[in-house]
């Protein structure tokens, strides 16, 4: 099926699409500039699934009159196949991110209709931290929150969080004929895709591939395929006008979501000049079983 946005060529090809236990976490403080520091800790090293620790992308941000606190924050979502690393990090990332930044606290954000698992941190670093001081109180509308000393006052923590299956590798290629085209499209396609509710959005330059050609026992490589620099290897397919290329991966909770995200970015970017083509790319299942076309995205 050919497709054409904007004289926009859209490949014809599927991205493979995978599940993942996900989490959503609401960061405030006292104003944006500390809520924004605190949630970026809290993120940290979290832009690929291919390695420890977990995925996490920030997903919005939140105004005073959204918030159960009244304070501005910041929601991210984190993803990890496997509950446990989920749990392990959520933790992790909780304590070395959010407890240590300014006046900031912490609540569950996904949707209680959504809630499939529960991550409790009782027993968990975050609640040791306190050295048996911390008290759990019904506080911000009926949240179980610990409250933990510390030299500002106290850091408030939503007990449990939801866990549902989410959806992740809804991805697209920006192939562009200069790097100002392919950045300033990839931009265009994330403001985009960031509009539709619960969706993550993020551009990756690596364009890892699963396994490896020339290396064994590696999870993810360059995806050699696509990569301008080596348009002489056999198995590159781009053609002497692409001078680089920017991946955009969309997650969210729920399949619908990530297609939607998927079709909003594609879209914004083909808006862009010096954009010769929007593709994606599969790995024979290796990478997950789910399947988005790209063309059953504009049926």
């Amino acid at each position: 099926m050919d497709i054409k946005i904007n004289g926009v060529p859209i490949q014809d090809n599927y991205s493979e699409t995978f599940s993942a236990q996900l989490c959503r976490v609401l960061v405030t403080s006292i104003n944006e500039k500390w809520a924004y520091e605190a949630a970026m800790e809290t993120k940290g090293l979290g832009r690929s699934a291919t390695a420890p620790p977990c995925e996490a992308t920030l997903e919005r941000k939140l105004n005073p009159d959204e918030t159960p606190d009244g304070r501005p924050g910041f929601v991210i979502q984190m993803m990890d196949r496997k509950l446990d690393q989920l749990t392990k990090c959520l933790a992790l990332r909780l304590r070395k991110g959010a407890l240590p930044n300014p006046q900031s606290s912490v609540f569950d954000w996904l949707p209680q209709e959504y809630a499939e698992q529960t991550i409790d941190l009782e027993g968990s670093i975050i609640q040791q931290f306190a050295d048996r001081y911390e008290q759990e109180l019904e506080l911000f509308g009926g949240r179980s929150m610990y409250r933990i000393p510390r030299m500002d006052g106290a850091f408030f923590v939503q007990r449990k969080f939801n866990v549902t299956t989410g959806v992740t590798g809804g991805m697209f290629l920006i192939l562009g004929e200069s790097i100002e085209a392919a950045l300033t499209a990839a931009e265009k396609s994330l403001l985009a895709a960031n509009q539709i509710p619960e969706v993550v959005v993020k551009c990756a330059a690596s364009g890892s591939k699963v396994g490896a050609k020339n290396y064994e026992n590696v999870v993810a490589t360059t995806n050699h395929a696509y990569c301008p620099l080596l348009k002489d290897d056999p198995d590159n397919v781009l053609n002497a006008r692409v001078e680089c290329i920017y991946e955009i991966i969309v997650s969210a909770p729920r399949e619908a979501q990530v297609r939607a995200g998927m079709k909003a970015g594609i879209e914004a970017a083909c808006t862009q000049s010096g954009i010769l083509g929007i593709e994606t790319a599969n790995y024979d299942g290796r990478l997950g079983s789910g399947k988005i076309q790209l063309a059953s995205l504009f049926e």
